[in-house]
């Protein structure tokens, strides 16, 4: 095969490899832009802010991103995360020694029971269980908002890291478009100095080939 040959059809297999690096790069850029616009709108939508630092209780001030965010409107991925772990996950692990929404059913289940059999009996202990009943709901109904709300800001959040992500490989998709037009660039170049007489991986003639004729 011709040098030339070679060279200009490597060259021309670069430039569209570039064209489709840069194709996917502006996909993936789009992408990510789309994803950090709408967990941002999303988030903001909440109006959720964090306590000012003055206001933070001594273990908030133990949750460094608390106080880092301290005062400021959660509109980020990385805020929701902060708030959702640090500061809602917090307040929870101290909403009735840190059981779930799922635990609470089962001594909520069992006081109403005990409710209605006291109510039945004419139990003196009654108002006691009443009282009990109350709170654990209160607990339980006080979890499952806290719940809630972590799991919605944890799934922004880490909807924020596939944009994060996409324009991560957006930029390694750019940087790679960018080299192979570059190669492409050398390969014309190399080309067009290239003789067109010049092969690429000729055969060696052997040696009866070279023998001169009419020895």
């Amino acid at each position: 095969m011709k040098r030339r040959t070679l060279d200009l059809v490597v060259s021309v297999g670069g430039l569209v490899l570039a064209g489709l690096l840069l194709i996917a790069g502006l996909v993936l850029t789009s992408n990510a832009n789309f994803a950090k616009n709408y967990v941002t709108d999303q988030l903001s939508a909440q109006n959720i802010t964090f306590k000012t630092a003055d206001t933070l209780t001594d273990e908030e001030k133990a949750q460094p991103c608390v106080v880092e965010y301290a005062g400021q409107k959660l509109t980020t991925g990385k805020q929701a995360e902060c708030y959702a772990n640090n500061f809602i996950g917090l307040h929870l692990k101290s909403t009735a020694d840190g059981k779930t929404y799922a635990e609470l059913g089962v001594p909520q289940s069992q006081l109403r029971a005990q409710v209605a059999e006291a109510e039945k009996a004419g139990a003196p202990n009654l108002a006691d269980l009443q009282a009990q009943l109350a709170e654990v709901s209160q607990q339980r109904d006080t979890v499952f908002k806290g719940e809630t709300l972590r799991g919605l800001l944890l799934t922004s959040y880490g909807f924020s890291e596939f944009g994060t992500k996409a324009a991560q490989f957006a930029t390694l998709a750019f940087l790679a478009a960018a080299a192979m037009f570059i190669l492409a660039l050398f390969g014309f170049t190399h080309a067009l100095v290239t003789p067109k007489t010049a092969t690429f991986a000729a055969p060696e003639a052997n040696e009866q080939d070279r023998t001169p004729v009419g020895v």
